[in-house]
């Protein structure tokens, strides 16, 4: 089937000397591999490799054989042109290790437009503001809500999170965050991308960070932790 399309670069792997294997989140059919033929050859002035940066806004088209193999790109092109993500050291170190969340959480072949809007308009966003410095917090809560386990908040009085069950309680359990990163965890839950400034300091933006790379453990099936968070901490420290 041939399929016109846009699509999020998540991942890119080099494949022999000249190819690539590119991990797209696509607007029509979500997650799909793409084989990219000669990639690093310049003949193929249609396959640059500049195209697969961390994500990146494309335009395909592609055939999909929906055998769970890898699909064929017939063409491409930038459909958003980003004039900082991939320039400003911060903001292509984010997207870097949100490129890197993403690769672990989203396993499926099925369209997910809300997703892709989101992660869409939150990559615009970025690419036009400079206070970043809670945007990858607020778009990995935000992106829970399209996974299935956005925190329940009809109880958010209780001063303990149980980050197993994804809701507040009167009393601490096993899984449950103390009373500090709780009420941390309440404040970036009010969070907008343009309400952030200033909300949390370096220690409390590595708190929250942690607690969203553990909350994403315990509800995603095989979860890992990003390699690239150390690089994510040294570039924000």
């Amino acid at each position: 089937m041939l399929v016109k399309t846009k699509a999020i670069v998540i991942s890119s792997l080099k494949f022999q000397e000249k190819s690539l294997i590119v991990k797209c989140f696509t607007l029509s059919d979500g997650l799909k591999s793409y084989f990219v033929r000669d990639a690093f050859s310049s003949r193929k002035s249609n396959q640059k490799i500049a195209y697969f940066q961390p994500l990146s806004i494309l335009e395909i088209e592609a055939v999909h054989k929906n055998k769970g193999t890898l699909e064929q790109l017939k063409e491409i092109k930038i459909e958003t042109p980003f004039q900082s993500i991939h320039s400003d050291i911060f903001k292509s170190t984010m997207v870097m290790f949100l490129s890197e969340m993403l690769q672990h959480s989203i396993h499926e072949e099925e369209k997910n437009e809300a997703l892709f809007n989101i992660l869409e308009t939150a990559l615009h966003w970025l690419d036009h503001h400079d206070d970043i410095a809670n945007f990858h917090l607020i778009l990995l809560l935000e992106i829970t809500k399209h996974l299935g386990f956005y925190p329940d908040t009809s109880e958010v009085e209780f001063p303990f999170f149980e980050m197993k069950e994804g809701v507040f309680s009167p009393l601490p359990a096993l899984n449950s965050l103390n009373e500090h990163e709780t009420q941390l965890f309440k404040k970036l839950i009010d969070l907008k991308f343009d309400n952030d400034k200033k909300t949390f300091h370096v220690t409390e933006r590595k708190l929250l960070l942690k607690i969203l790379i553990d909350y994403y453990s315990m509800h995603l099936d095989g979860f890992k932790k990003p390699k690239s968070l150390e690089v994510l901490a040294a570039v924000f420290s």
